[in-house]
C-alpha cells in the first residue's frame, strides 16, 4: 500500500476531534454515553479476522463504513489487511450465538512508523527503522509481497509498521510490517525524549527533529518530555537532524461511550487500579482480572474493556495477555479471489491461505474449491507471517 503520510498529517486528529465534538453536542455520531446513538463503541487494537473485520474480539461490519488511513487518506475495503493497528466506532454491540458484532460507522488506521530499515538484527528479530527499535514477534504480518517476511527486508528499503510501544524496553512491538515505495515524507508518533527550546529540537528514540518550521504555540506544553506526537519528516536529514514538515499530538481526545476495548501495552502505571494503556488512562477499580493481576506491570500487554467517561476507560475487565503480539488463529470468512491447486492455497480478502493434509474440511473437500466459493477459515499465521496455514476450512454451499 502506498499511502503518502504528507502534510495532511493533521486530516486523522480533525477527523476525530469532529466525530468527539459531535458526540459532545448530540450531534448523532454518539449518543454522549448514552447507548442509543450510532456510535456507542468505542474500540482499538489490530485487525486479526476478515469477513466484517474483527478487532477486540467483535465482528464489525465495515460494509458502509468511512475508512480512512493513518493522513486521513480515503480508503476502501479493499485495502484492509491483517495486523493493521485500527481505531473503530460503531454502533452497539450485540450477540447471537456466541458471536459478538456491531457495524462500523468510522475505521480509522494507525501506523507508527514510516521510514527506511536503518539496521537488522536477525538474532533478536528486531530492526531499527527511523531510529527506532521495532521488535518482531511470532504473531507480526508481513505482507504478501515481502515473500520470506523477516528474511525479505534490507536496509535502507522504506516500510510502514503498524505496532504498539512497550514503554518498559523502549521498543514498538509490531503487528504488521509492509513495503513502501518511495514515499514523499517518512513519518513517526512517539513519545518525546528531550526538548531543546534553543535548538528548537525533540528527540524520539534515537533520532533528533527540529521543529523550528511547525513550532507550536506553547512548545514547552505541546512537546514536554513523555508527551506524544506525531510528526512528518522530511526525506533527508540535515546534519543529522530530521525536519519535521507537520506536527500533531499523538492522541486524539476520546468521547463518551458505552462500550470502549482497548489491545496494547501498559503505558503508564501507578497500581492495578490506575494506570494507561497506549496513553488512555484506565480505572481499574472496580474490574475483575480473568487472568490475575499479578502480571499488570508497566509494559505489560492487556485487553481492556470498559466504557470511555472524561477521557478515562473505566474498566469492567483487565486480562493480562500471554505470548506473543498478534500470536493467535485468525479467522476468515469470505469468497475465494483466487485459487492454486498445485500450490494448495487460495485467497480470501486479500489475504493467502494455504492448507495441507492436516487441514480439516467441513461442507466439502479440497476438491470443492473454487473461485467465487464462500468459505470459513480458520487457523495461525505461517512461520514468515506472510499467510495463514489452515486448520479448518468451512465451505458454504
Amino acid at each position: 500500500m502506498n499511502r503518502d503520510p504528507g502534510p495532511e498529517l493533521r486530516r486523522r486528529d480533525v477527523l476525530l476531534a469532529a466525530l468527539s465534538l459531535l458526540a459532545g453536542c448530540g450531534g448523532g455520531v454518539d449518543s454522549g454515553g448514552t447507548g442509543t446513538g450510532v456510535a456507542s463503541t468505542y474500540s482499538y487494537g489490530p485487525i486479526v479476522g476478515f469477513g466484517s473485520i474483527i478487532v477486540n474480539g467483535v465482528h464489525y461490519d465495515d460494509s458502509a463504513a468511512a475508512i480512512a488511513g493513518d493522513d486521513g487518506t480515503p480508503l476502501g475495503r479493499s485495502e484492509l489487511r491483517l495486523g493493521m493497528q485500527t481505531e473503530v466506532l460503531a454502533s452497539a454491540v450485540t450477540v447471537s450465538a456466541g458471536v459478538s458484532s456491531a457495524t462500523a460507522s468510522t475505521i480509522q488506521l494507525r501506523s507508527e512508523i514510516v521510514g527506511p530499515v536503518q539496521a537488522i538484527d536477525a538474532t533478536n528479530q528486531r530492526l531499527t527503522v527511523l531510529g527506532q527499535s521495532v521488535q518482531v514477534q511470532p504473531g507480526t504480518v508481513f505482507d504478501a509481497s515481502l515473500a520470506n517476511g523477516y528474511a525479505s527486508l534490507a536496509v535502507g528499503a522504506p516500510v510502514e509498521v503498524y505496532a504498539n510501544f512497550d514503554v518498559a524496553t523502549g521498543r514498538f512491538v509490531a503487528t504488521r510490517i509492509e513495503p513502501r515505495s518511495a514515499p514523499a515524507a517518512y513519518k513517526l508518533r512517539g513519545l518525546v525524549g528531550a526538548l531543546s527550546l534553543d535548538a528548537q529540537t525533540i528527540t524520539i528514540g534515537a533520532l533528533t527533529i527540529s521543529w523550528s518550521a511547525v513550532a507550536p504555540a506553547d512548545p514547552v506544553t505541546a512537546l514536554a518530555p513523555g508527551s506524544a506526537v506525531r510528526v512528518v519528516l522530511a526525506t533527508t536529514p540535515v546534519a543529522g537532524i530530521w525536519t519535521a514538515t507537520a506536527l500533531a499530538p499523538g492522541r486524539p481526545a476520546l468521547a463518551d461511550r458505552e462500550r470502549a476495548e482497548l489491545e496494547g501495552h501498559v503505558s503508564a502505571f501507578t497500581s492495578t487500579s490506575s494506570f494507561a494503556v497506549n496513553g488512555v488512562p484506565v480505572d481499574a477499580t472496580a474490574a475483575s482480572f480473568p487472568n490475575g493481576s499479578a502480571g499488570l506491570t508497566l509494559g505489560a500487554r492487556v485487553s481492556v474493556k470498559g466504557s470511555l467517561r472524561s477521557g478515562t476507560l473505566v474498566a469492567t475487565s483487565v486480562a493480562v495477555e500471554d505470548g506473543s503480539e498478534g500470536e493467535q488463529d485468525y479467522e476468515l470468512h469470505g469468497s475465494i479471489d483466487a485459487l492454486d491447486a498445485t500450490a494448495q492455497s487460495f485467497v480470501v480478502r486479500g489475504v493467502t491461505v494455504v492448507w495441507s493434509a492436516t487441514t480439516v474440511f467441513e461442507g466439502g473437500t479440497a476438491a470443492s474449491l473454487a473461485v467465487g466459493a464462500n468459505v470459513e477459515v480458520k487457523g495461525p499465521l505461517s512461520p514468515d507471517g506472510t499467510r495463514v496455514d489452515a486448520v479448518s476450512v468451512q465451505i458454504d454451499n
